[in-house]
């Protein structure tokens, strides 16, 4: 089998590498370039491709993929909204991700996030390092006994709100499908959460329900001085109206590891160019954001884990078995 490797870095091959030998018969080819209209066309003589969550994988580039006799589509990550699932199932092309990786790298980022805006640790170590020991513009609030709202509560969420518990919080949850595995949880309606939280993490989906759910209408709902963090989507926040509260005073602190520009620069050294929109400069301009580059998942545990599921994927439709892992159109 040959797969087709789109935007590849230097960590994708060494751990994808290390595990090859155990899957004699699969061939990988590593290109830098990222899967979109443009490139699709490299993939002729491939069975299948692997692309990462920053991949154009709409229509046009679906049915191009197909004339060029792709038969599999790997996501080496859980999110799969860039892919157009209706165009995936009429080309006759399964789609497999990699569903949980490593839930505590993600969870354990959104805390160290949360962390970060809060006490003003990253402010605090470039004042060190210039000498400067003062602590004004420094000051943060406790986390003990206040109150951590989890929007979403797959594996993901499940483990941010068992880090929250162990700092001491009140746990509130909101999901479509509550866990039976959080019974110190409470579960309660997004406008509950929305008004008692004074922690507020995302780990749902992107999907046309959940997309600018954090929006003007819901930042009013929610108390003032919330902490934010969102490590999983950054359709989840209307950008413009996350601005406009922040400069209505609404949050003391945003902790952001996505945002909704950032499909065209993450993971690219952008330090040298004069990006074409303000919005990410506009965010980092604000004392109380702190932002991340979609590292949530960028532990060696869950690179390894994403190396083996997607190897494993790839033999399972090899081989006909059944494809447990597979994204499914409506």
């Amino acid at each position: 089998m040959k797969i087709l490797f789109y935007d590849t870095k230097n960590y994708d091959r060494d751990f994808f590498e290390k595990l090859l030998s155990s899957y004699p018969d699969i061939r990988i080819k590593f290109i830098e370039a990222n899967l979109q209209e443009e490139t699709a066309a490299l993939a002729k003589g491939y069975d299948a491709v692997c692309a990462f969550v920053n991949a154009d994988l709409g229509a046009p580039v679906i049915r191009e993929l197909g004339s060029q006799g792709v038969r599999l589509i790997l996501m080496r990550c859980a999110g799969y909204n860039n892919v157009d699932l209706r165009a995936a199932k009429e080309a006759g092309i399964p789609v497999l991700r990699v569903p949980g990786y490593s839930p505590q790298a993600v969870a354990e980022h959104a805390m160290a996030l949360a962390l970060t805006a809060n006490r003003h640790t990253h402010k605090a170590y470039i004042k060190c390092r210039e000498n400067n020991f003062a602590l004004n513009g420094l000051m943060g609030v406790n986390f003990y006994q206040k109150t951590a709202g989890i929007i979403g509560t797959g594996k993901i969420g499940q483990a941010m709100a068992k880090i929250c518990r162990g700092f001491g919080m009140k746990v509130l949850a909101y999901d479509c499908f509550p866990s039976d595995d959080l019974d110190f949880v409470r579960y309660v309606s997004l406008d509950t959460l929305l008004a008692q939280s004074d922690l507020i993490s995302l780990h749902c989906p992107l999907t046309e329900e959940t997309r600018h759910m954090i929006c003007r209408d819901s930042i009013a709902r929610m108390k003032d001085g919330v902490i934010l963090v969102n490590t999983s989507r950054g359709g989840l926040i209307k950008t413009e109206d996350l601005i406009a509260g922040i400069r209505d005073h609404k949050f003391f602190a945003v902790g952001l590891d996505v945002y909704e520009e950032e499909s065209a620069y993450v993971y690219e050294d952008m330090s040298s160019d004069i990006l074409p929109t303000s919005t990410i400069q506009r965010l980092l301009s604000f004392p109380n954001v702190t932002m991340t580059s979609h590292q949530g998942f960028f532990t060696e545990e869950a690179l390894t884990s994403i190396a083996k599921t997607t190897l494993e994927n790839a033999r399972a439709f090899q081989n006909g078995e059944a494809l447990t892992n597979e994204v499914r159109s409506l």
